[in-house]
């Protein structure tokens, strides 16, 4: 066989001074057509080398097969081996009774383990280093016994504790409310002392209702008058103690007047009534007051009522309580108002009823609070308060009356203007 160039151009072989010897090869090729002989070369050539190409591969996939097994052999003695450690390392670490885990579990969390231990050092209350014995020593300390810190800081009579310095605030203000009431009682004996000595206990009593009356009228515009000592319209009587002018801009220019009987005795209800429908006549007046004191006011007209036309009321002038004395005084005047009306006007007669039920019911519980509150020390303060929203309870009911009035009052300005 000769030496042949052997030349690759991308797809192409190209193959130059090719010849070899082979008698029988020679033998076939020679049977073949002188055209065909070069196509029957080519594609011999072509078959031998795609028979060699396929052995090619065929081996390689071989060499393949075998690296496979051999690695897949490796694996499994290695898979073995690990499997042995794990096995070997989890019964060390994990099994009963002989592996680390149960034997450290045991150690820290057993009957007799480390856990134990501690917990019973921290609170076994009979150790007193243990935390329960130093808080039980320490809650001692605070609050057990008389010496504790508590009993120390409550205890009132220990100067330098809080209720030591309320207690002394609470013994003060006891001792100011005891100087005040008996203040109070020492001058409330000077005043009747003094009114002892005076030439007539009525005339003392008219003087002071004048001056407590002339207070209220002066914020509404009316005039008070003394009038006991003086001859009324039927000339010699000189019925009517004192006499109360409406303020004019209120009535039109009509002389409305109020008249007030001053009783420091006891008189009789039917006894009263006549003398005050003899001052109404006497002096001219649309309605007639009468004021008692407390200690001479019958039971059933005291602190505050209203009989027919008439109002009752009692006023104490020692104690200056006024309020059935204000709340009767605008009642009255109310009323007198109302007799100026020029027809019937229609007005809610229940709610006038509801009001002065309710005056009467609030200016007796007034009363009866102050009366109490002589004799009540802790709770005066307390009872003051009340007193206070009493009494504007019964102005909240005068004012109700009052409302009833606006309307017979508008209706009388547009009678004016029409």
């Amino acid at each position: 066989m000769t030496q042949a160039r052997i030349s690759i151009d991308r797809d192409t072989i190209g193959i130059e001074g090719f010849r070899f010897t082979d008698a029988a090869l020679a033998a076939f090729v020679g049977q073949a057509p002188a055209d065909d002989r070069a196509a029957l070369v080519e594609r011999a050539l072509r078959i031998g080398l795609m028979t060699l190409a396929s052995a090619g591969v065929s081996l390689s996939a071989d060499l393949v097969r075998a690296e496979f097994e051999r690695l897949h052999e490796r694996m499994e003695a290695t898979q073995d081996k690990a499997a042995q450690v794990l096995a070997t390392t989890l019964r060390e670490n994990f099994a009963d009774g002989d592996g680390r885990m149960p034997r450290t579990l045991e150690r820290f969390l057993g009957d007799d383990g480390k856990l134990r231990q501690i917990t019973r050092e921290l609170f076994d209350e009979n150790q007193r280093e243990s935390a329960l014995g130093k808080l039980n020593e320490i809650l001692g300390r605070y609050f057990d016994g008389d010496g504790s810190r508590l009993a120390r800081l409550l205890d009132p009579t220990r100067e330098g504790s809080p209720l030591h310095q309320f207690r002394g605030e609470v013994s003060d203000e006891f001792r100011r409310l005891s100087e005040r009431i008996t203040a109070l009682e020492e001058a409330k004996k000077a005043r009747a002392e003094e009114r002892a000595k005076g030439t007539a206990k009525g005339a003392d009593f008219e003087h002071a209702l004048e001056a407590r009356l002339g207070e209220m009228a002066r914020g509404m515009g009316d005039l008070v008058e003394l009038t006991g000592t003086d001859g009324g319209d039927n000339g010699t009587s000189k019925k009517g103690d004192l006499v109360i002018t409406i303020d004019p801009t209120r009535t039109r220019g009509t002389a409305l007047r109020i008249v007030v009987e001053a009783k420091d005795r006891q008189m009789p209800l039917g006894r009263m009534a006549d003398e005050l429908k003899a001052g109404r006549l006497n002096r001219s007046a649309a309605v007639a007051l009468a004021v008692f004191t407390p200690h001479t006011a019958p039971n059933s007209v005291s602190p505050l009522a209203i009989v027919g036309s008439d109002i009752y009321a009692t006023y104490d002038p020692e104690t200056d309580d006024a309020i059935a004395l204000e709340a009767a005084y605008r009642t009255a005047r109310i009323l007198a108002l109302l007799t100026l009306r020029d027809k019937p006007v229609q007005i809610d007669a229940d709610a006038v009823a509801r009001s002065l039920d309710d005056l009467v019911h609030q200016v007796d519980v007034v009363r009866s609070l102050k009366t109490k509150l002589t004799s009540i020390g802790s709770t005066a303060r307390d009872v003051s308060d009340a007193l206070d929203g009493l009494r504007m309870g019964v102005l909240r009911s005068v004012k109700d009356l009052e409302a009833q009035l606006a309307v017979v009052e508008g209706d009388a300005k547009t009678d004016l203007t029409a």
